[in-house]
């Protein structure tokens, strides 16, 4: 088994050509989580997991996604803090389970990251019109919003937000810190707008009889543990919670794209773990009680929209929130789009340095510190994806890519504790192996319950990367090649080829990663174990 140690895995994100700028503290990693977990599962996906999947009981549906979330990120923390570079759960996969294990991690989060960023555009698409529409300016139904032959302006926030992303990653967080605060904003005008039109009547019955799936897909709309036998219904009763925790669990994927920004986070063994849990903890409340509210608001069948709070707005008359929500939800929608294309071109980043993607793709600007070639490469991707599929298959896609490599940290925390014991670990996950194991389970759970249609895409873009994988990869990755040796030190960089002089660019001289220790850690205390 191929595997890349952690110090060569450190060093590595210290090559000049190659680094990022560690400009992010506590506050700004915890807006960026924030940013792009809230806007989503509240200002999209609510409306339609209630409609099609859970009624009420999508409160539940978050809350069941929270739980496992909450799980996995104490995971994600230990990982995170020990080896905080760009990745996320690809260079955690890579260290721990080995190459090939990373290069299907990886191939996973692009997939994941793709489809979700291009899932919550077309939300953005749908709140834009909507927004304009209550000033009477209505844009044609073929260019924007569910039905559209071509989401024009899905596509265009996404290729603004990209060269947003190209000009460093300071620009950024400024602008996702202030449409963060416009967007929880709106988030509490909403929810104290709406309990005043809460009818009880519209939560009964608040977990819906089970039903056959719906919609011409046959047993292609079945999900794979009714399939199995374990589950025979994917719509409505326990197992439509079940799907709906499935198919908003891609609310939660803060606490991922933050860890594959951890790079460019300042102390990152003490910024991690707290902007992780921070995140979860925050979002999770606001999840549950919009969703109680949105539901209490409207009943659950009129919600089956991609717009489904500024919707229960109208259905009671406060014409006024829904402009000022509108403006909240376009910002918090602007953030998750942006911060996802974030996240996919540094896991884009750390593949191309291991030479699994042409190298080429590694180089960052000297100046800005981005990596402007992918970022723009996969900006480019993400909009041709969001101008051809809809977006419930945009979301289930990103969603079973993200649990995917949720399951495949969870082990990598228990391999590492028996592979490492002696290692440092800026934060140790508490209850190994048992809680990563719970996760797991919840993890398996929700994944099984994602219909097969869902399965049979993702075992085809799985495929596609195993055979890139076979054609490249496994012959021109570092470690292939012995550039890396078994004990993982590597030869010494040569100058930067974009020109920079291997200066520090943005993060100034105080951002260097911290060193490697193998040293045994001190007996741990607290929440440690």
């Amino acid at each position: 088994m191929r595997t890349k140690s952690i110090e060569a895995t450190l060093r590595d994100a210290e090559r000049p050509s190659t680094r990022l700028a560690r400009s992010l503290g506590p506050l700004q990693l915890t807006m960026m989580g924030i940013g792009v977990t809230i806007g989503g599962g509240i200002f999209v996906l609510t409306g339609t997991a209630a409609a099609n999947y859970a009624g009420p009981a999508i409160a539940v549906s978050f809350a069941l996604g929270a739980l496992t979330s909450g799980l996995v990120a104490l995971c994600y923390m230990e990982f995170a803090s020990t080896v905080p570079v760009a990745g996320s759960a690809y260079t955690f996969a890579y260290v721990s389970l080995g190459e090939l294990a990373a290069w299907l991690i990886g191939w996973d989060l692009i997939l994941d990251m793709t489809m979700g960023a291009g899932a919550v555009a077309s939300g953005w698409s749908q709140y834009v019109a909507d927004f304009l529409a209550s000033f009477g300016v209505h844009l044609p139904a073929s260019v924007a919003g569910p039905e559209a032959v071509v989401n024009v302006p899905a596509v265009l926030i996404i290729l603004v937000l990209t060269a947003v992303l190209a000009s460093g990653v300071r620009t950024t967080s400024r602008i996702n810190t202030a449409m963060t605060l416009v967007k929880l904003a709106a988030i509490l005008i909403f929810l104290c707008v709406g309990v005043f039109h809460i009818h009880t009547a519209n939560w009964a019955p608040f977990v819906p009889d089970s039903q056959p799936p719906g919609g011409d897909g046959g047993v292609w709309e079945q999900p794979l543990l009714g399939w199995a036998g374990i589950s025979t219904n994917a719509t409505f009763g326990f197992a439509g919670i079940l799907t709906g925790g499935a198919i908003v669990f891609g609310a939660y994927s803060g606490f991922d794209i933050m860890a594959s920004s951890a790079e460019e986070a300042k102390r990152p063994q003490r910024t991690l773990p707290i902007a992780l849990m921070a995140t979860v903890v925050v979002c999770a409340t606001l999840y549950v009680a919009v969703a109680l509210v949105v539901t209490g608001m409207d009943h659950y069948t009129h919600l089956d929209n991609a717009a489904p709070v500024t919707a229960a707005l109208k259905a009671v008359g406060a014409d006024w929130a829904v402009r000022v929500v509108g403006i909240g939800a376009i910002c918090g929608l602007t953030t998750v789009v942006m911060i996802m294309l974030l996240g996919q071109s540094r896991v884009f980043l750390a593949m191309s340095r291991d030479r699994l993607l042409p190298e080429w793709y590694s180089r960052v600007h000297p100046v800005t510190r981005s990596p402007r070639r992918i970022t723009w490469t996969l900006g480019l991707l993400v909009a041709f994806m969001t101008a051809v599929l809809p977006i419930q298959d945009l979301a289930e896609l990103g969603n079973i890519g993200m649990l995917t490599s949720f399951i495949a940290v969870c082990v990598g925390v228990m391999y590492l504790r028996r592979a490492r014991p002696e290692l440092r670990r800026g934060f140790r996950t508490p209850w190994v192996p048992f809680l990563p194991v719970v996760a797991l389970l919840l993890c398996l759970l929700l994944v099984g319950s994602l219909p097969l249609i869902t399965w049979a895409r993702f075992l085809g873009w799985m495929a596609v990367g195993l055979l890139i994988y076979v054609l490249w990869g496994r012959r021109h990755s570092r470690v292939a090649t012995g550039e890396l040796a078994a004990d993982g030190s590597d030869g010494e960089e040569g100058p930067d080829e974009e020109g920079g002089d291997g200066g520090h660019g943005q993060g100034g001289p105080d951002e260097a990663a911290p060193p490697v220790t193998t040293e045994p850690a001190p007996e741990p205390g607290g929440a440690r174990s």
